[in-house]
Protein backbone atom coordinates (compact mmCIF):
# COMPACT_ATOMS: atom_id res chain seq x y z
CA UNK A 1 0.00 0.00 0.00
CA UNK A 2 3.24 2.59 1.12
CA UNK A 3 4.19 2.00 -2.96
CA UNK A 4 0.83 2.50 -4.36
CA UNK A 5 0.45 6.23 -2.36
CA UNK A 6 4.25 6.46 -3.67
CA UNK A 7 2.69 6.08 -7.27
CA UNK A 8 -0.47 8.27 -6.45
CA UNK A 9 1.68 10.87 -5.86
CA UNK A 10 2.48 10.53 -9.68
CA UNK A 11 -0.20 12.08 -11.24
CA UNK A 12 -0.15 15.46 -9.00
CA UNK A 13 -1.32 18.03 -10.94
CA UNK A 14 -3.28 16.57 -13.15
CA UNK A 15 -6.09 14.77 -12.06
CA UNK A 16 -7.93 17.14 -10.52
CA UNK A 17 -11.20 17.38 -9.44
CA UNK A 18 -10.34 13.55 -9.41
CA UNK A 19 -8.26 12.34 -6.68
CA UNK A 20 -4.75 11.10 -6.57
CA UNK A 21 -4.77 7.25 -7.02
CA UNK A 22 -2.43 4.60 -7.12
CA UNK A 23 -2.52 0.31 -7.01
CA UNK A 24 -0.29 -2.47 -6.90
CA UNK A 25 -1.55 -5.90 -8.12
CA UNK A 26 0.52 -8.42 -6.26
CA UNK A 27 0.76 -12.56 -6.90
CA UNK A 28 2.33 -15.04 -4.93
CA UNK A 29 4.42 -12.07 -2.83
CA UNK A 30 5.61 -10.75 -6.02
CA UNK A 31 4.35 -7.49 -7.92
CA UNK A 32 3.28 -8.17 -11.65
CA UNK A 33 1.49 -4.50 -12.17
CA UNK A 34 1.34 -0.93 -10.94
CA UNK A 35 -0.27 1.87 -12.41
CA UNK A 36 -1.24 5.39 -11.10
CA UNK A 37 -4.19 8.09 -12.40
CA UNK A 38 -2.49 10.14 -14.40
CA UNK A 39 -4.73 12.29 -15.94
CA UNK A 40 -8.35 13.88 -15.62
CA UNK A 41 -10.46 11.71 -18.14
CA UNK A 42 -8.14 9.09 -18.61
CA UNK A 43 -8.10 5.69 -17.36
CA UNK A 44 -7.90 5.27 -13.47
CA UNK A 45 -5.10 3.18 -11.38
CA UNK A 46 -6.57 0.38 -11.04
CA UNK A 47 -7.27 -0.32 -15.07
CA UNK A 48 -3.44 0.98 -15.73
CA UNK A 49 -2.70 -1.33 -12.80
CA UNK A 50 -4.81 -4.64 -14.37
CA UNK A 51 -3.69 -3.33 -17.90
CA UNK A 52 0.20 -3.99 -17.19
CA UNK A 53 -0.48 -7.43 -14.76
CA UNK A 54 -2.07 -9.24 -17.92
CA UNK A 55 -3.86 -12.69 -17.16
CA UNK A 56 -1.48 -12.86 -13.81
CA UNK A 57 -4.20 -10.62 -11.99
CA UNK A 58 -6.23 -13.53 -12.17
CA UNK A 59 -6.47 -15.06 -8.00
CA UNK A 60 -3.96 -11.67 -7.38
CA UNK A 61 -4.53 -9.19 -4.57
CA UNK A 62 -4.93 -5.49 -5.69
CA UNK A 63 -4.17 -2.81 -3.07
CA UNK A 64 -5.54 0.57 -4.03
CA UNK A 65 -5.52 3.69 -2.53
CA UNK A 66 -9.14 4.59 -2.52
CA UNK A 67 -12.31 2.57 -2.83
CA UNK A 68 -12.50 1.49 -6.75
CA UNK A 69 -15.47 3.35 -8.32
CA UNK A 70 -18.13 2.06 -9.42
CA UNK A 71 -19.88 4.28 -11.57
CA UNK A 72 -19.93 5.31 -15.37
CA UNK A 73 -17.83 8.49 -15.40
CA UNK A 74 -15.70 9.32 -18.28
CA UNK A 75 -14.14 6.42 -18.10
CA UNK A 76 -15.80 2.72 -16.85
CA UNK A 77 -16.33 1.75 -13.49
CA UNK A 78 -13.18 0.18 -12.17
CA UNK A 79 -14.82 -2.51 -9.99
CA UNK A 80 -16.27 -4.03 -13.39
CA UNK A 81 -12.44 -4.11 -14.15
CA UNK A 82 -11.29 -5.57 -11.18
CA UNK A 83 -14.57 -8.27 -11.11
CA UNK A 84 -13.63 -9.27 -15.01
CA UNK A 85 -10.23 -10.08 -14.09
CA UNK A 86 -11.27 -12.10 -11.53
CA UNK A 87 -8.75 -11.05 -8.82
CA UNK A 88 -8.54 -12.70 -5.38
CA UNK A 89 -8.42 -9.79 -2.81
CA UNK A 90 -8.61 -5.93 -2.74
CA UNK A 91 -7.45 -4.05 -0.08
CA UNK A 92 -8.20 -0.64 0.07
CA UNK A 93 -6.62 2.17 2.45
CA UNK A 94 -10.24 4.67 1.98
CA UNK A 95 -13.69 4.96 1.21
CA UNK A 96 -15.13 7.46 -1.47
CA UNK A 97 -16.80 9.48 0.41
CA UNK A 98 -17.99 11.02 -2.94
CA UNK A 99 -22.21 9.27 -3.54
CA UNK A 100 -21.86 8.98 -7.23
CA UNK A 101 -18.46 7.06 -7.30
CA UNK A 102 -18.64 5.17 -3.92
CA UNK A 103 -20.55 1.42 -3.59
CA UNK A 104 -17.25 -0.47 -5.16
CA UNK A 105 -16.52 -2.40 -2.02
CA UNK A 106 -20.21 -3.60 -1.64
CA UNK A 107 -20.48 -4.96 -5.39
CA UNK A 108 -16.96 -6.38 -5.28
CA UNK A 109 -17.94 -8.56 -1.83
CA UNK A 110 -21.49 -8.92 -3.78
CA UNK A 111 -18.99 -10.68 -6.62
CA UNK A 112 -17.44 -12.61 -4.07
CA UNK A 113 -14.23 -10.44 -3.84
CA UNK A 114 -12.49 -10.35 -0.23
CA UNK A 115 -11.99 -6.96 0.41
CA UNK A 116 -10.00 -5.65 2.96
CA UNK A 117 -10.13 -2.33 4.62
CA UNK A 118 -8.48 0.81 6.32
CA UNK A 119 -4.52 -0.43 5.34
CA UNK A 120 -2.58 3.01 5.77
CA UNK A 121 -5.90 5.02 5.74
CA UNK A 122 -4.28 8.10 7.13
CA UNK A 123 -1.32 8.46 5.02
CA UNK A 124 -4.40 7.78 2.28
CA UNK A 125 -6.60 10.33 3.52
CA UNK A 126 -3.59 12.85 4.18
CA UNK A 127 -2.32 12.42 0.48
CA UNK A 128 -6.64 13.10 -0.78
CA UNK A 129 -7.34 15.59 1.97
CA UNK A 130 -8.27 18.08 -0.17
CA UNK A 131 -10.65 15.85 -2.10
CA UNK A 132 -11.96 14.37 0.91
CA UNK A 133 -12.68 17.84 2.70
CA UNK A 134 -14.85 19.06 -0.38
CA UNK A 135 -17.09 16.30 -0.43
CA UNK A 136 -18.79 16.86 3.09
CA UNK A 137 -17.64 20.78 3.53
CA UNK A 138 -19.74 22.42 0.67
CA UNK A 139 -19.49 26.03 2.06
CA UNK A 140 -15.39 27.05 1.05
CA UNK A 141 -12.35 25.44 -0.20
CA UNK A 142 -9.73 23.49 0.88
CA UNK A 143 -7.19 25.95 2.32
CA UNK A 144 -3.50 25.18 2.26
CA UNK A 145 -1.29 28.69 3.43
CA UNK A 146 2.03 28.72 2.64
CA UNK A 147 4.61 30.41 4.97
CA UNK A 148 8.12 31.10 4.55
CA UNK A 149 9.69 32.19 7.85
CA UNK A 150 13.33 32.95 10.11
CA UNK A 151 14.45 31.31 13.28
CA UNK A 152 13.10 33.75 15.00
CA UNK A 153 9.81 33.39 13.44
CA UNK A 154 9.91 36.40 11.19
CA UNK A 155 8.36 37.14 7.57
CA UNK A 156 10.62 39.79 6.99
CA UNK A 157 13.10 41.89 7.88
CA UNK A 158 13.33 45.51 9.42
CA UNK A 159 13.87 47.18 6.52
CA UNK A 160 11.48 44.94 4.06
CA UNK A 161 14.72 44.59 1.85
CA UNK A 162 15.00 41.22 1.67
CA UNK A 163 12.91 39.16 -0.89
CA UNK A 164 13.54 35.70 -0.08
CA UNK A 165 14.41 33.98 2.78
CA UNK A 166 14.44 30.33 1.14
CA UNK A 167 17.24 29.13 -1.29
CA UNK A 168 16.38 27.91 -4.90
CA UNK A 169 15.19 24.60 -4.11
CA UNK A 170 12.41 25.22 -1.55
CA UNK A 171 10.94 27.76 -4.16
CA UNK A 172 10.85 25.21 -6.76
CA UNK A 173 8.72 23.45 -4.45
CA UNK A 174 6.61 26.42 -3.58
CA UNK A 175 5.81 25.79 -7.52
CA UNK A 176 5.44 22.21 -7.09
CA UNK A 177 2.24 23.43 -4.39
CA UNK A 178 0.80 25.86 -7.18
CA UNK A 179 0.49 23.27 -9.61
CA UNK A 180 -1.68 21.22 -7.41
CA UNK A 181 -4.30 23.69 -6.57
CA UNK A 182 -7.05 25.61 -8.12
CA UNK A 183 -5.88 28.72 -6.74
CA UNK A 184 -2.99 30.62 -5.56
CA UNK A 185 -3.94 33.93 -3.27
CA UNK A 186 -1.81 36.66 -1.45
CA UNK A 187 -3.38 39.68 0.29
CA UNK A 188 -2.94 43.23 -0.88
CA UNK A 189 -0.36 43.80 0.92
CA UNK A 190 1.98 41.05 -0.32
CA UNK A 191 0.15 42.00 -3.67
CA UNK A 192 1.78 45.57 -3.39
CA UNK A 193 5.51 44.87 -1.37
CA UNK A 194 6.50 42.17 -4.50
CA UNK A 195 4.18 42.55 -7.24
CA UNK A 196 4.21 38.74 -7.37
CA UNK A 197 3.40 36.91 -10.66
CA UNK A 198 1.58 33.79 -8.52
CA UNK A 199 2.51 31.12 -11.98
CA UNK A 200 3.90 27.67 -11.87
CA UNK A 201 7.30 28.06 -13.48
CA UNK A 202 9.36 25.08 -12.69
CA UNK A 203 8.70 21.45 -12.78
CA UNK A 204 5.35 19.85 -14.59
CA UNK A 205 3.07 22.34 -16.00
CA UNK A 206 -0.56 21.56 -14.51
CA UNK A 207 -3.54 20.40 -16.28
CA UNK A 208 -5.05 23.33 -15.48
CA UNK A 209 -3.19 26.90 -14.36
CA UNK A 210 -4.56 28.09 -11.13
CA UNK A 211 -6.34 31.18 -11.05
CA UNK A 212 -4.53 33.95 -9.05
CA UNK A 213 -6.29 35.36 -6.81
CA UNK A 214 -6.13 38.85 -4.70
CA UNK A 215 -7.82 39.44 -1.02
CA UNK A 216 -7.58 43.39 -1.85
CA UNK A 217 -10.80 45.06 0.52
CA UNK A 218 -10.86 47.80 -1.60
CA UNK A 219 -9.36 46.89 -5.19
CA UNK A 220 -6.33 48.51 -4.64
CA UNK A 221 -4.48 46.25 -6.80
CA UNK A 222 -2.53 48.27 -9.61
CA UNK A 223 -3.46 47.65 -13.13
CA UNK A 224 0.03 48.54 -13.82
CA UNK A 225 0.89 44.91 -11.43
CA UNK A 226 2.25 41.87 -13.32
CA UNK A 227 -1.18 40.38 -12.35
CA UNK A 228 -3.63 43.04 -13.84
CA UNK A 229 -0.80 43.27 -16.98
CA UNK A 230 -0.95 39.45 -17.42
CA UNK A 231 -5.00 38.97 -16.34
CA UNK A 232 -5.86 38.02 -20.07
CA UNK A 233 -3.58 35.15 -20.45
CA UNK A 234 -4.27 33.60 -16.93
CA UNK A 235 -7.42 34.03 -15.13
CA UNK A 236 -6.98 36.84 -12.25
CA UNK A 237 -9.67 37.56 -9.10
CA UNK A 238 -9.81 40.07 -6.82
CA UNK A 239 -11.80 39.64 -3.63
CA UNK A 240 -13.12 42.68 -2.47
CA UNK A 241 -15.11 43.77 0.81
CA UNK A 242 -16.68 46.97 -0.86
CA UNK A 243 -14.33 48.22 -3.62
CA UNK A 244 -14.08 51.25 -5.38
CA UNK A 245 -16.31 51.56 -8.63
CA UNK A 246 -13.83 53.51 -10.43
CA UNK A 247 -11.10 50.90 -9.21
CA UNK A 248 -13.21 48.05 -10.56
CA UNK A 249 -13.84 49.32 -13.61
CA UNK A 250 -10.07 49.89 -14.38
CA UNK A 251 -9.29 46.38 -13.23
CA UNK A 252 -12.18 44.52 -14.96
CA UNK A 253 -11.00 46.95 -18.43
CA UNK A 254 -7.68 45.45 -17.63
CA UNK A 255 -9.03 41.85 -17.67
CA UNK A 256 -8.72 41.30 -13.81
CA UNK A 257 -12.55 39.89 -12.50
CA UNK A 258 -13.81 41.81 -9.16
CA UNK A 259 -15.13 39.76 -6.72
CA UNK A 260 -17.22 41.36 -3.91
CA UNK A 261 -17.77 39.88 -0.72
CA UNK A 262 -17.91 41.10 3.01
CA UNK A 263 -15.04 39.33 4.87
CA UNK A 264 -12.86 36.55 4.54
CA UNK A 265 -15.39 33.71 5.42
CA UNK A 266 -17.85 35.28 2.75
CA UNK A 267 -14.98 35.59 0.08
CA UNK A 268 -14.14 31.75 0.93
CA UNK A 269 -17.73 30.93 0.26
CA UNK A 270 -17.37 33.09 -3.08
CA UNK A 271 -14.57 31.42 -4.55
CA UNK A 272 -16.18 27.79 -3.49
CA UNK A 273 -19.49 28.56 -5.49
CA UNK A 274 -16.66 29.60 -8.54
CA UNK A 275 -15.15 26.34 -8.80
CA UNK A 276 -12.39 26.97 -6.10
CA UNK A 277 -12.12 23.43 -4.64
CA UNK A 278 -8.20 23.90 -2.90
CA UNK A 279 -7.02 27.09 -2.75
CA UNK A 280 -2.80 27.66 -1.54
CA UNK A 281 -2.35 31.26 0.41
CA UNK A 282 1.14 32.77 -0.04
CA UNK A 283 1.18 35.14 2.89
CA UNK A 284 1.59 37.66 4.00
CA UNK A 285 1.24 38.26 7.87
CA UNK A 286 -2.33 39.94 7.45
CA UNK A 287 -3.79 36.89 5.38
CA UNK A 288 -2.33 34.63 7.85
CA UNK A 289 -3.72 36.25 11.16
CA UNK A 290 -7.20 36.31 9.23
CA UNK A 291 -7.27 32.86 8.50
CA UNK A 292 -5.69 31.17 11.22
CA UNK A 293 -7.84 33.08 13.28
CA UNK A 294 -11.26 32.36 11.50
CA UNK A 295 -10.63 28.49 11.66
CA UNK A 296 -9.94 28.48 8.04
CA UNK A 297 -6.80 26.70 7.84
CA UNK A 298 -6.31 23.00 6.71
CA UNK A 299 -3.09 22.67 5.90
CA UNK A 300 -0.15 24.88 7.44
CA UNK A 301 2.96 24.61 5.12
CA UNK A 302 6.32 25.99 7.01
CA UNK A 303 9.09 26.73 4.98
CA UNK A 304 12.21 27.91 7.38
CA UNK A 305 15.11 29.32 6.50
CA UNK A 306 18.34 29.12 8.43
CA UNK A 307 18.41 32.97 9.06
CA UNK A 308 18.03 35.19 11.84
CA UNK A 309 15.85 38.64 11.51
CA UNK A 310 15.91 40.26 14.63
CA UNK A 311 14.42 43.27 16.06
CA UNK A 312 11.67 45.28 14.10
CA UNK A 313 11.47 41.75 11.61
CA UNK A 314 7.89 41.31 10.46
CA UNK A 315 6.16 38.64 12.88
CA UNK A 316 4.73 35.92 11.00
CA UNK A 317 1.74 35.24 13.45
CA UNK A 318 1.22 38.86 14.95
CA UNK A 319 -1.76 38.67 14.53
CA UNK A 320 -3.31 36.04 14.83
CA UNK A 321 -6.12 35.64 17.64
CA UNK A 322 -6.55 32.22 19.21
CA UNK A 323 -10.62 32.36 19.53
CA UNK A 324 -12.35 29.38 20.69
CA UNK A 325 -12.55 27.72 16.99
CA UNK A 326 -8.61 27.62 17.22
CA UNK A 327 -6.82 24.00 17.21
CA UNK A 328 -5.21 22.84 20.34
CA UNK A 329 -2.15 21.43 18.38
CA UNK A 330 -1.00 20.63 14.85
CA UNK A 331 -0.13 17.61 13.65
CA UNK A 332 3.10 16.74 11.68
CA UNK A 333 1.93 15.37 8.08
CA UNK A 334 5.34 15.85 6.20
CA UNK A 335 8.87 17.06 6.98
CA UNK A 336 11.60 17.51 4.44
CA UNK A 337 14.71 19.14 3.30
CA UNK A 338 15.64 21.49 0.40
CA UNK A 339 19.37 22.32 1.09
CA UNK A 340 19.55 23.80 4.37
CA UNK A 341 15.75 25.44 4.42
CA UNK A 342 13.18 23.00 6.50
CA UNK A 343 9.75 22.49 4.81
CA UNK A 344 6.92 20.93 7.83
CA UNK A 345 3.49 20.36 6.58
CA UNK A 346 1.00 20.44 9.55
CA UNK A 347 -2.96 19.53 9.60
CA UNK A 348 -5.18 21.06 12.60
CA UNK A 349 -5.68 18.67 15.77
CA UNK A 350 -9.14 19.98 17.45
CA UNK A 351 -8.83 20.10 21.06
CA UNK A 352 -10.84 17.60 22.67
CA UNK A 353 -14.17 17.54 22.98
CA UNK A 354 -15.04 20.14 19.24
Amino acid sequence: MRRALLLARRGWGRTAPNPLVGAVVVRDGKTVGEGFHAEFGGPHAEVHALAEAGPRAEGADVYVTLEPCAHEGKTPPCVDALIAARVRRVVVAARDPNPVAAGGIARLRAAGIAVTESVERRSAEDLNAPFLFVQREPARPFVTLKLAISLDGMLASADRSQRWLTGERARRQVHRLRAGVDGVAVGIGTALADDPALTVRSGRRPRVAPRRIVFDPSARLPTVSKLARTARKVPTWVLADAPDAGRSEALERAGVRVLSAPGIGAQLAVLRREGIHHLLVEGGAGMAGALLSGGFVDRLVIFQAPVLLGAGALPAFGSVSLGSGFPERWRVIEHRMFDDDAMVSYAPLPAPGR
